[in-house]
């Protein structure tokens, strides 16, 4: 999947999480949280540091600042933790609820060593999630594509110098810029959406010049040796730009925008309703 801002769901609550250095980062704020029902968890996380003293003399070295989307729907740098730090913070945590939030946590490792192992794996699973939300097979396959390109790229701009976060995050609204017209934050106000992932909601016809775009831009960083992150975003300039030139020849051709403010957001509530409706049939069989 794209290593962007994600959020899962632990018992029915919202535990955000970003991919970084090669693995789930969590907001540290958002485990206690759930480990603990506290009305307020970053108080319960000063006490916390503060009953043990080891865990607070080593919480630089445990969490990281990183990115995430905020509930109001702003980015903003929240402490979070890798699978070792959260197993760290939950020895300080007196709740009954530690075991099961473990047993998840070794989950979702077993998960993601699998898909280390067995690419495929991880694909069926992206595909599976689409499916569940209601997406038909044509949709999924070419949404499939834009995640492999845009791995492909991120990849490139990790060897080339790039830093992920904040530049990764630049580069990525120059493209767009330079082929749609609009930055994602843009983009995803036409669409009507706040939190949501905007590449969720792109029709197929979108998907694939946002592929064309990533796919061009590492094809010129490439071809340009780009090191570093200006050299990169001019390389992003003009992946976009290519990208846009045939975005304006299709609109021409077709008479219509390809931009469009259509999203998905019915259909997976519809399908989210649908699943569930069909979650609690299996329970009371």
């Amino acid at each position: 999947m794209e290593q962007e801002n994600k959020i899962i769901v632990f018992q029915e609550k919202q535990i955000r999480r970003v991919w970084h250095n090669e693995e789930w980062w969590y907001a540290v704020v958002d485990v206690v949280e759930v480990l603990t029902d506290s009305v307020d968890p970053r108080q319960y996380i000063k006490r916390m540091r503060s009953r043990d003293p080891e865990l607070d003399r080593n919480w630089g070295t445990i969490c990281t600042p990183l990115h995430m989307t905020a509930p109001d729907g702003k980015i903003r740098a929240t402490n979070a933790t890798n699978t070792e730090g959260i197993f760290r913070i939950i020895q300080s945590i007196h709740s009954p609820k530690a075991e099961p939030f473990k047993q998840w946590l070794a989950k979702v490792g077993y998960e993601r060593i699998q898909e280390i192992e067995n690419p495929e794996l991880a694909a069926e699973r992206a595909r599976q999630y689409y499916r569940d939300l209601g997406y038909d097979e044509a949709w999924i396959e070419t949404r499939l594509q834009t995640i492999a390109t845009r791995g492909s790229l991120t990849d490139e701009w990790k060897v080339r110098g790039v830093q992920e976060g904040l530049e990764y995050s630049i580069l990525t609204a120059e493209i767009s810029k330079a082929t749609f017209g609009l930055t994602p934050s843009e983009y995803k106000n036409v669409k009507g959406l706040k939190k949501e992932n905007l590449r969720d909601h792109m029709t197929d016809i979108e998907l694939i010049f946002t592929m064309l775009g990533e796919a061009t831009t590492r094809n010129k960083a490439v071809s340009k040796d780009a090191q570093g992150f200006d050299e990169n975003r001019m390389a992003a300039q003009e992946g976009g730009r290519s990208a846009g030139k045939a975005l304006d020849a299709y609109e021409i051709e077709e008479g219509k925008k390809v931009v469009t403010g259509q999203n998905f957001k019915q259909q997976i509530k519809e399908a989210k309703k649908k699943q569930k409706g069909l979650n609690k049939g299996e329970e009371e069989l």
